[in-house]
């Protein structure tokens, strides 16, 4: 893989290419976006009937409707509805951070990556069709230190396994290192498993993890994890 900054050509790798943003990808852009972010609420509902605190929710939500109603449907009835409640709930957490984000810096892409410096929105694509997403933006909380930020990595599901969402990591790393960074920063949480197992082979490290803050993440458990990737010092 050549290294490039925002002036070289685009990388060419086995069967997929990485270049800079065009605004004719815009659609495909969002739409890979959306359906990246929306896909972990299955595995957030799944993690939060694990967590301890779900069963015994569920447990009090039956019991008590038992007690109140003395009649076992209902209490099922009631503790289906609940599930149903958690379930909304994950997928909410997610469909409310597309939204944002979609009438946010992926609203105007070209403006908010490309004309701002210390940005960039960069693209994998496959037999001309658009694959993957990656940017990179100042870290907005640097602690002292020169950080970038790894924001908006997505991979078609028809394309992973290729590598491409390292090598898509990798460009943001590149991009930092050319700029006299420090460190690569990023935020995922805990149901993207892939992407953050993927981090840590290429050997970003926890730095923290925190619970996010609103009614429906409290409901559903959703942890938000924070990645850091020390750049090498060169000589």
């Amino acid at each position: 893989m050549r290294h490039r900054d925002q002036e070289t050509p685009g990388v060419t790798m086995s069967d997929y290419n990485i270049r800079l943003y065009k605004d004719s990808d815009y659609e495909l852009a969002r739409e890979l976006f959306t359906r990246g972010m929306i896909e972990h609420y299955p595995m957030a509902f799944r993690l939060a009937l694990r967590h301890p605190r779900s069963w015994l929710s569920l447990l009090v939500i039956f019991l008590g409707s038992f007690l109140i109603s003395g009649s076992v449907i209902l209490s099922i009835l009631v503790l289906t509805i609940a599930l149903i409640v958690l379930l909304i709930c994950s997928r909410y957490v997610y469909s409310s951070y597309v939204d944002h984000c979609l009438s946010h810096d992926m609203l105007d892409i070209r403006k908010y990556y490309l004309q701002r410096d210390g940005r960039c929105f960069w693209v994998a694509e496959s037999g001309g069709i658009v694959v993957g997403t990656v940017a990179a933006v100042p870290s907005s909380n640097p602690r002292g230190e020169k950080h970038t930020e790894l924001k908006r990595l997505t991979v078609a599901r028809s394309h992973r396994g290729k590598g491409i969402a390292k090598a898509l990591c990798r460009t943001v790393i590149d991009f930092a290192s050319q700029r006299g960074c420090e460190a690569v920063v990023l935020e995922t949480s805990l149901p993207q498993i892939d992407a953050w197992k993927l981090y840590e082979k290429m050997g970003f490290w926890q730095t923290h993890a925190i619970c996010l803050p609103s009614f429906t993440e409290r409901l559903a458990y959703v942890m938000e994890l924070f990645y850091r990737y020390d750049i090498p010092i060169t000589s």
